[in-house]
């Protein structure tokens, strides 16, 4: 699970030095209406793009302000946001077990909400509540439900539509007759390595294409790829395929994500500071990461999902969501569904990043728990592990 985590954010850093100039000139993605912004940054040294290599006062200050560095698109409030009303407060045991936890991992905003109301709420290094933070992979989880969007509105006709009718430049290569379930699951069998410290690495060589390729990159490194498996029947995490299915969302509805977004999420859920959403060379978002939002838009985000969509997503989306693809490996108490974690020993699922971001949801306990952090390592099974099972000892309302 560390080395995953890892590779994955060496993929968002070379991912990110791409995007670094903004959008190409011959970008495919339309003009964003008015109310949606283009940012676009000052120029940067590369240097200072490589997010992995940020010590940890550049990350506190940066994690908050990823529009300064990066381009992309920033999507207003809903017109009228969801209030989180005050319930009843947890008990002073859990309280200040949350508090030690959040100091030793090093997190900077923790809330949590029973019953759509807020029972904890805590910042810390400055973090306030009227600040976005970055989500790296939690992203994937919400690229996941535009997804279930799309099939809603009838852009996506069928989960078992293969690729190539979303993505046509991908016919004869290995997603030939890969599904968008098995994209969505990351069990395409197409073989991805995620191993930074190679050069050769498919994570490696992202960059490269971007370079080469600009608006086509995405299609010109997956067409690269070979087949290692049957389809459906091997998990391997592969942020290059949410990348691809962000770009077969954004073909099916002909919307960045983030504008798609608008309408299905932040309206719906209620967001109170809207979102920024980084864009690579297409001028659209990146599918796998790179969306920030205030912590009690995270909050949000999990009881809209706790709530079922309310009515953005097909009926019965985040059930399905939630069922485990092929096991992740046999070692490890997690699985895997429509993009976002399965955790059985607790009953639950959520979305998570490195570096400390993750929503978890037990809908069991109609329960939420959104917490980000400036993690010492961009990886920690035992942060994780703790923070489940603190999440699970917490007592119930009185």
């Amino acid at each position: 699970m560390k080395m995953r985590a890892v590779t994955a954010f060496a993929t968002l850093s070379l991912t990110l030095t791409g995007c670094s100039a903004g959008l190409a000139p011959d970008a495919q993605i339309a003009p964003p209406p008015p109310e949606i912004t283009l940012v676009t940054p000052q120029a940067h040294d590369p240097a200072e793009l490589q997010v992995l290599f940020w010590n940890e006062t550049q990350r506190s200050a940066r994690f908050r302000e990823m529009e300064q560095w990066f381009a992309g698109l920033e999507v207003p409030p809903a017109i009228t946001p969801l209030e989180l009303p005050v319930g009843t407060p947890l008990s002073a045991r859990d309280a200040k077990a949350i508090e030690h936890l959040m100091a030793e991992t090093n997190a900077v905003g923790v809330m949590i909400l029973q019953d759509g109301q807020k029972r904890f709420e805590s910042y810390r290094d400055g973090f306030g509540p009227d600040q976005r933070w970055t989500s790296f992979s939690v992203a994937k989880s919400i690229t996941s439900t535009l997804q279930g969007a799309a099939l809603h509105d009838g852009f996506i006709a069928s989960l078992d539509d293969t690729v190539p009718l979303y993505v046509p430049e991908l016919a004869g290569t290995a997603y030939h007759d890969v599904t968008l379930r098995q994209l969505v699951q990351m069990t395409s069998g197409v073989a991805w390595n995620e191993d930074y410290t190679d050069p050769a690495s498919d994570v490696a060589q992202m960059n490269r294409f971007i370079l080469e390729h600009g608006p086509q990159a995405i299609v010109a490194q997956m067409a690269t790829l070979k087949r290692e498996a049957e389809p459906g029947t091997k998990w391997l995490y592969k942020t290059g395929e949410t990348n691809l299915l962000g770009l077969v969302v954004e073909n099916a509805v002909g919307l960045p994500l983030a504008q798609y977004a608008q309408s299905r999420i932040v309206r719906q859920a209620g967001f109170a500071n809207g979102l920024f959403w980084m864009v690579d060379p297409r001028g659209g978002n990146i599918g796998g990461c790179c969306l920030s939002l205030a912590l009690g838009d995270y909050a949000r985000m999990g009881q809209f999902v706790l709530e079922g969509g309310q009515g953005s997503v097909a009926d019965g989306w985040f059930a399905e969501a939630t069922i485990p693809a092929p096991p992740v490996a046999e070692d490890t108490p997690v699985s895997y569904g429509y993009q976002w974690w399965i955790y059985p020993e607790i009953n639950a699922f959520g979305a998570q990043g490195i570096f400390g971001q993750g929503i978890i949801i037990l809908p069991e306990r109609q329960m939420v728990v959104a917490m980000l952090g400036n993690w010492p390592t961009a990886s920690n099974s035992g942060y994780r592990q703790k923070w489940r099972d603190l999440v699970a000892s917490i007592e119930a309302t009185p």
